[in-house]
């Protein structure tokens, strides 16, 4: 295969050519070096590696969050649709339609209460949310009576499920979450990943998951390894030991 081509299967994510640079002179940083990869639906894959590895570069680029290098042979597409090169109201709409986000600070509106946070995106646009699937996940996520609470109500961990809920409720082709456990303490992060991980298991959820945490990677069907801005290696049905033995290794070299 190519390195310009994306594979006769259709994956959920796909980039060929990526790369991404910061600064100028002897200040430069390159961030991305040339990733291509593809991320199947319906999994659950975390990205890891060393601090300043580029996963959270990644991660932003291939959510269109952050421009790459220009390159006329990059490639970066969320299911059928080429995204590198679009304006930023075309890649503004498309996320909108397209991608749930899923942040380590939780994002939520202070002002707004749970269920208004939940309902916002589709609201901005333009669309409702299907009922009966917003009933079953506030219900799954135990959130029922936690829908008129403002966030400064709510607990890290119900705060980090208000933002999941609404990252899955417009049925997203993609849910990115960077580091969605950072925040929170060791069961309300368990919790989280075992409602991460049932959606990609019961609901062929797409998730892309920055994570610097052997633990939470266990959770995911994949684990992709960056160092230095490249593809460094990868592992199907990780553990957590594997996992930590592998981020010495790299870390190590």
């Amino acid at each position: 295969m190519s390195t310009s081509t994306i594979p006769a299967y259709e994956p959920a994510v796909a980039t060929r050519n990526l790369s991404k640079t910061y600064g100028t002179g002897e200040a430069i940083v390159h961030a991305l070096n040339n990733v291509n990869i593809d991320f199947e639906y319906g999994k659950f894959t975390a990205i890891m590696g060393p601090s300043g590895s580029g996963k959270s570069t990644l991660m932003q680029t291939l959510a269109t969050l952050d421009t790459p290098d220009r390159n006329p042979e990059t490639i970066i597409r969320i299911g059928d649709t080429d995204l590198y090169g679009k304006k930023d109201n075309q890649l503004t709409e498309f996320r909108r339609e397209h991608v749930g986000f899923i942040f380590q600070a939780f994002n939520l509106v202070p002002t707004l209460t749970a269920g208004q946070n939940i309902d916002l995106p589709l609201g901005l646009a333009g669309k409702k949310p299907d009922s009966v699937w917003r009933d079953y996940l506030v219900q799954t996520l135990g959130l029922q009576k936690r829908l008129d609470h403002r966030p400064e109500q709510l607990s890290g961990g119900q705060q980090q499920r208000v933002a999941i809920v609404r990252a899955l409720l417009s049925r997203p082709d993609v849910v990115f979450a960077d580091e969605p456990t950072g925040n929170l303490d060791s069961n309300s992060g368990a919790e989280v990943l075992r409602l991460l991980r049932d959606a990609a298991t019961e609901h062929q959820q797409t998730i892309l998951m920055v994570t610097h945490d052997a633990h939470a990677a266990s959770y995911a069907d994949r684990v992709v390894f960056l160092k230095d801005g490249m593809i460094a290696g990868e592992m199907l049905n990780p553990t957590h030991d594997a996992v930590l033995q592998a981020m010495g290794q790299l870390e190590g070299e």
